[in-house]
């Protein structure tokens, strides 16, 4: 891995690959250093933001030095996230695919997930591990307005809408779990390296 200086008060790290960089986000977490503030996972990069008083240099030196853990799930359960298979674009995925509707759901539920990297708003968590088949464009004109809950996809990746927001992600289905609460510690239900199932719950 390659450290970098990003301005005065934080450090870029760029990892050999994903799976890297989600285990040194485990291991600043799970082991705090004195004068890390927060660490923001990328793709393939991690942003450790410190305080203004530490030694950027001397934390420079030890970040390649750390011991990672073997993987950033480790033994956890997979989150499961409910889902009824519902959503307006469903019909229009199955079409682009090439798939029926049934097998676009079985497809999107049968897959194993894991969490890249947080981003777009608080607790939108970019899924890795979707099908192949079901990788498809995002819509041509954006929503102005998807309910939070709705169940997306685009492109290779996966995800829940944590809010109510703009986008323009393929809608497939909506789950009642909440993703993002600010009354919860902490607030969001994914973090990077988290593993995430699917569970059909039905259709309508």
């Amino acid at each position: 891995m390659r450290v970098l200086r990003a301005g005065d008060t934080a450090l870029l790290v760029e990892a050999d690959d994903l799976a890297t960089a989600h285990r040194l986000n485990t291991a600043l977490r799970d082991e705090p250093i004195p004068g890390v503030v927060d660490v923001v996972v990328g793709e393939q990069t991690v942003l450790v933001i410190l305080d203004p008083s530490a030694d950027l240099d001397l934390l420079a030196a030890r970040l390649p030095r750390l011991r990672l853990p073997e993987s950033a799930g480790g033994d956890t359960e997979p989150v499961e996230i409910p889902v009824v298979y519902d959503g307006a674009d469903l019909d229009e995925v199955a079409d682009d695919t090439g798939l029926s509707r049934e097998e676009v759901v079985h497809r999107h539920a049968a897959a194993e997930y894991t969490v890249a990297y947080l981003g777009f708003s608080p607790g939108f968590g970019y899924l890795t591990g979707l099908d192949p088949r079901l990788h498809v464009a995002r819509r041509a004109s954006p929503r102005t307005s998807v309910p939070a809950g709705s169940v997306a996809i685009a492109g290779p990746y996966a995800a829940v809408y944590p809010s109510r927001s703009p986008g323009g992600w393929r809608l497939l289905g909506r789950t009642g779990l909440r993703l993002w609460d600010v009354t919860r510690d902490p607030p969001s239900l994914l973090r990077p390296g988290t593993r995430v199932r699917f569970v059909p719950e039905g259709s309508s």
